[in-house]
Order: structure tokens, then sequence, then C-alpha cells
């Protein structure tokens, strides 16, 4: 078949691919999208961010169902079976798979279907699912491709009792008991929700303490409300072999301890889909791990093949990998892009309660000297939270002791990825205007959760006099 060509060609339709792809159609370049995968999303879509989240918002429904008197007094007594919560993540799955087409077919992007591979650094192969072959051409690209689940190779995968995170949402029924190894992002958001449905859950972290990059204040209330909740967190382990059995797996640790739980859900890390990419002959080489190595403006070692997303590693967000696919697609078609884009991307972590954090980490302005100061917002203490129930968490604020200048949001509790927004709008504005009296002179609504940030302001002001 003859080739077609393009100005720029994106794989992957994750969402750093979509970013990629509708920027520069909006900037009036031809854009291919190439997709292993259809229907398109990628991983975000139909693995990762979106059956995951939407699995959690259904066990937080049902457990408040189940935790108020006048619905137990009704006969409700059952927490739905896995698959049956799983279920709820069809419908979200469908609606933003038919509106992102739209997106496509709307900006006259040619979608294919298939697997890429480069030819040379102008040209991609595009395999599709029953061997056909045809070639593609284009002035630049974008690798969106995305990652999978690191799996060591000495780990039975295919056994029906170890799953991770691609597979886990496959179980087919709760399980009474299961062992989390790894308490990164991943392994602690599920910890909550199997915690929360019921099962026995042991969390083993390889490192000191959970989500290290995270201020210290806000990992030991992570730390504090899960084991609170009934989950065994086991620090500083690492496994030495996996064992599945008829019954169950045996997780053996170098330590000598072994945890024996019905299901085994590894949790330890990502691999960039790399393999195969033909990659390497045009000179970039990929880490261990198989993520792409890029500049600061998201180039490999060849200038008009960009990276971005998961597959170029941390932050490893959905959010970030969208503004980084746009800030790609502006920079290769204007050679240039505002940097603000790309900077100060808040996290969302979503666990039970949630987490989200923007700036800098007591930790970190400690280390650089910096004469900070603190204001705290328990919700415990906000009318708003008493009437929600949902009273766990708090945020906190820092703040340079002479300028006011907001330095760091971080927040644990309901609605976390929400309020931390609010703060964010702040912290982009000129430092004259970025300052915590903003919070003060300013009226929220009554009573909300985003009162916080009034009364962190103030508390924050009382350390100072």
């Amino acid at each position: 078949m003859k080739d077609q060509k393009y100005d720029i060609i994106v794989i992957g339709s994750g969402p750093g691919g979509e970013g990629a792809a509708m920027q520069a159609a909006k900037l009036g370049k031809s854009v291919a999208m190439v997709e292993r995968d259809l229907p398109i999303g990628g991983g975000c879509t139909h693995r990762g961010t979106i059956p995951s989240k939407a699995l959690r918002h259904a066990i937080f429904q049902a457990t408040t169902l189940l935790n108020n008197k006048l619905f137990r007094d009704a006969g409700l007594s059952r927490l739905p079976e896995f698959p049956e919560l799983r279920k709820t993540a069809g419908s979200v799955i469908e609606k933003q798979v038919e509106m992102r087409m739209g997106f496509y077919e709307r900006n006259d992007v040619d979608i294919f279907k298939g697997t890429g591979s480069f030819v040379d650094a102008n040209t991609l192969k595009v395999i599709d699912e029953f061997g056909g072959k045809r070639t593609i051409e284009a002035g630049a690209f974008v690798v969106s491709t995305g990652s999978r689940p690191y799996r060591p190779k000495d780990i039975e995968f295919n056994h029906g009792r170890v799953f991770d995170s691609d597979t886990i949402l496959d179980l087919s029924e709760t399980p009474r008991s299961i062992t989390i190894y790894g308490a990164g992002v991943v392994g602690c958001e599920y910890a909550s929700m199997f915690r929360n449905i019921g099962s026995k859950v042991n969390l083993v972290n390889t490192r000191d303490q959970l989500l290290e990059f995270l201020d210290d204040e806000i990992c030991d209330a992570l730390s504090y409300h899960l084991r609170d909740r009934g989950v065994l967190i086991r620090n500083r382990e690492e496994y030495d072999r996996v064992e599945p059995v008829d019954d169950g797996v045996i997780l053996h640790l170098k330590s000598g301890k072994q945890i024996k739980t019905d299901i085994l859900f590894w949790a330890a890390g990502r691999s960039g889909n790399t393999d195969g990419m033909g990659l390497e002959p045009l000179g970039i080489e990929v880490n261990s791990r198989g993520q792409i190595p890029v500049n600061a403006d998201f180039q490999s070692t060849v200038p008009h093949i960009y990276a971005v997303g998961d597959v170029i590693g941390p932050p490893a967000l959905a959010s970030a990998a969208y503004v980084q696919g746009r800030y790609a697609a502006h920079h290769m078609i204007h050679g240039s892009c505002e940097r603000a884009m790309i900077e100060e991307i808040p996290s969302g972590i979503y666990t039970s309660p949630e987490i989200s954090c923007l700036g800098k980490t007591e930790r970190e302005l400690t280390a650089e000297g910096v004469p900070y100061e603190v204001g705290h917002s328990i919700f415990k203490s906000l009318a708003r939270a008493q009437i929600t129930g949902q009273t766990v968490g708090m945020l906190k604020l820092l703040f340079h002791r002479d300028t006011l200048q907001l330095l760091g949001i971080h927040c644990f509790g309901a609605n976390a990825s929400e309020i931390i927004h609010i703060g964010q709008a702040i912290m982009s504005q000129p430092a004259e205007h970025n300052t915590l009296m903003y919070f003060v002179n300013s009226t929220f609504n009554y009573p909300t959760m985003a009162e916080a940030y009034r009364v962190a302001a103030l508390n924050g002001l009382n350390r100072l006099f």
C-alpha cells in the first residue's frame, strides 16, 4: 500500500497521545494516531485510572449505605461482590471512548489500528491484528505508548491467584485476604479499596514509610488511617520468592517472614511499552525499565521524536501526561512552549481518604533553608465535614514567613483532589498576588470544604505573632 504522509504521527491514544494529537490538529497540522488496542483511550481508560476510580466510587457508595442505620434497618446488610462493584465502570468507559472518538473525528485525525515500529527516523510500519502491514510517514513523532506492570520473571503471573494492576479488575469474587506487594500509589489505593470491602489486607512496603515523596505529616496520616482501618503495613521488606498453592499464595520475604493469603497483588513498579518499536537502531536507548530518556522539552536523542506520559517514567499521572503531550506538540511546531504548563502539577492519590499535594514539602524547605511557617485546618472542625460525616483529614499550607508566599499545599481527606485546585490557582499567580492573604481576605461559601483555606491561613498567621 502506498505510504501516507502526515505532519505528525502520535503512537498511543492515552492521555499523553490525545493531548499531543489534539494540540497538533488545533495548530493546523495533519495528524495520525496509531493505537494497538482499540477502542481508543489507552491503559488509562481501559485498565487503570478510569476503571479503578469507578470501582473506588462504587465501593464508597456501597459502604456509605451499609454504614447508614436507616438502610441497615431496611434490610441492606451485604456488600456486593467484587465483580458487581466492578461493573459500574463499564458505562463510564463507554462514555469516555465515545467522547474521545468524537475529538478525533472533529479534528480530522486519522486512526490506524495496529502496533507501530520505526522503519527509519521518518517512517513507521503499522502491523494490525491480522498481520496486515502498512507504512506511514511524518516529519515528527510523539511516542506515548504508556506502561504496563513490571513482572519479575520468577513470579507465575499466569497462576489464578497472582494478579497485577492489569488483571486485578478481573477478580471473580471478593477475596477474604490479600497481600499487596508494593506500597506506591497503586498499592496504597487498592489497599484502601480491598479493606473497605472487608478483605484482610497485608501491605508490603520496600521503603521506610508509605509514599515517601509526600510531606511527612501526610505520610504519617495515611499510615495511621490505614492501620486504624485494619490494614497490616510491613515496611522495609523485600520478597525472596512467591509460592502459589491451591488455596492461596505464600509470599516469602527476605527477612524470613511468610505471608499466606487468598491472592497476591503485585504492585511493584511499571515498565515502559517500548518493546519492538525499533528505537535502538535510531540511536534511542531505553533504560532497564523500558523508559525513554527525554530532555526538558520531551525530545528524545532524535530531536523530532518526542516521548510523553508513562513511557518516560515519573510522575506517571494521567493529568501530567496530557499536558506533556500538549507541550510536546506545541514545541515541535513552534520551537518553544510556555513551561508553566508542565510545572507545579498537583498529585492526586485516590486512597480513602484521598490525598492531593502541590509544591514543596516541609522536608524540602528545611533542607533548602527556607524560613517557612505552617497553617492547618483540621476537617473535623469544619461544618461541611460534620454534615457529610467525612471528618477525617486536614489541609496544610506552607508559606514564607516574611513574604507570606505560598510554598506548598498538602491535603488529606474527602475531595482532596478537588480542593487542591483552589490553592493551585493562587500559587500560579505573580509573586505579589501569591500570598496567604488571599485566603484571609476572601469570602468562602459556608458551609463548604473550601472554607478550609481561610481556616488554615488564619491558623498560619497566628503562628507569626
